[in-house]
């Protein structure tokens, strides 16, 4: 029975690439997935659903699996930045794929819940049997030449027509004259409230010129120091972050990108730029121990040593300009020197090529 379980045909397949890689280390070291979850301080249920493609592990646990097994950290960040975008990408496509379910089923519940069409139906219905005389005993509707012609009501806009107001039989003219004087005064009132409508509806732009010669109300004024929103873990932005560790702050990742590289004899030097915190720091690959390399920007300054053989970084320093711009210099213990050199603008998010590892993703 084999040890792993097929991954799902759906997988993409950089992630599919990179869980293989996983799964290759573990059986190489001869390890179980308990024994992985003690040594990476990750549960075994977890672990379990990295190996099995249902979820994609963080880069703290790669890091800690690569010390374990003793693999080169820098090949396992590199397969793992792919396989992130990849997994960002089709989460992505799921997102859009699930609203637009739910605006299906929205529209859908609203036309269900529409009375229009049942009562227009019901109109119908009603008319129909009206038309054909009914079972019901209801009367049908009057024949058409007992209907009220145009002529009976009044054209829109016309004055209301006075009513008739003469005295009856053996009424007296001055009882006559009480009741008539009202009736005009309502009619020619009537006739100046028909009128203005008439006037509103026919000429809209009098209207609209008194809305564009109201004084527009002044925009509010901008709420000084509102910090913007950050994605989730990370936690500084700006100068905020100088100083501080891009790990441990949440900058790295898939949150940053190489701008500029350089070499200083056998040491690759690299400055990575994030554009969620705005900081920049410098990395180094292939250190030997005792190489060091510094980074400046905005009035920042840092530098790292590497303490043994392998890969170092500095710490932040805040970019408020064009990050292909901030130069990051090493030296190593040989007293070689080198800078690193903007990259270009399609290959500044790339990955190191094929020889030149591009260290962990911080």
């Amino acid at each position: 029975m084999p040890r792993w379980k097929a991954l799902p045909e759906e997988l993409d397949p950089q992630v599919r690439e990179f869980t293989g890689q996983l799964r290759r280390l573990i059986d190489r070291n001869g390890l179980s997935v308990a024994a992985v979850a003690d040594s990476t301080g990750f549960s075994k249920t977890s672990w379990e659903r990295y190996l099995n493609g249902r979820l994609l592990p963080p880069l703290r646990a790669v890091l800690a699996l690569a010390e374990q097994t003793g693999a080169h950290p820098s090949h396992l960040t590199t397969l793992w930045e792919l396989a992130e975008r990849a997994w960002s990408r089709a989460e992505m496509r799921q997102d859009v794929t699930m609203e637009a379910i739910r605006v299906a089923q929205a529209r859908a519940a609203l036309g269900e819940l529409d009375p229009e069409p049942a009562v227009t139906g019901a109109r119908s219905e009603k008319s129909g049997k009206a038309e054909k005389g009914g079972t019901s005993g209801e009367p049908g509707p009057a024949p058409l030449s007992q209907l009220p012609s145009s002529a009976d009501f009044p054209q829109w806009g016309a004055a209301a027509p006075a009513a008739d107001v003469t005295p009856a039989e053996g009424k007296t003219g001055r009882r006559g004259g009480r009741y008539r004087t009202p009736m005009i005064v309502v009619g020619a009132v009537g006739a100046v409230l028909v009128a203005v409508a008439a006037v509103l509806l026919l000429n809209p732009g009098a209207e609209a010129t008194k809305k564009a010669a109201a004084p527009k109300p002044q925009a509010a004024a901008p709420q000084p120091n509102v910090q913007p929103a950050l994605p989730d873990g990370v936690r500084c932005t700006g100068d905020a972050c100088a100083g501080k560790d891009p790990e441990k702050m949440g900058c790295g990742g898939r949150h940053a990108v190489t701008p500029s590289r350089g070499m200083a004899g056998r040491m690759l030097i690299e400055v990575r730029y994030s554009s969620v915190c705005h900081t920049a720091w410098a990395r180094l690959s292939r250190a030997a121990q005792g190489d060091q390399a510094t980074i400046s920007a905005g009035g920042h300054r840092a530098t790292a040593r590497a303490e043994r053989a392998g890969d170092a970084y500095t710490m932040m320093v805040a970019v408020s300009g064009d990050p292909a711009k901030v130069a990051a210099c090493g030296t190593t213990v040989a007293g070689v020197k080198g800078c690193s050199r903007p990259l270009p603008a399609t290959a500044a998010g790339a990955t190191a090529p094929s020889g030149a590892p591009s260290g962990p993703a911080r």
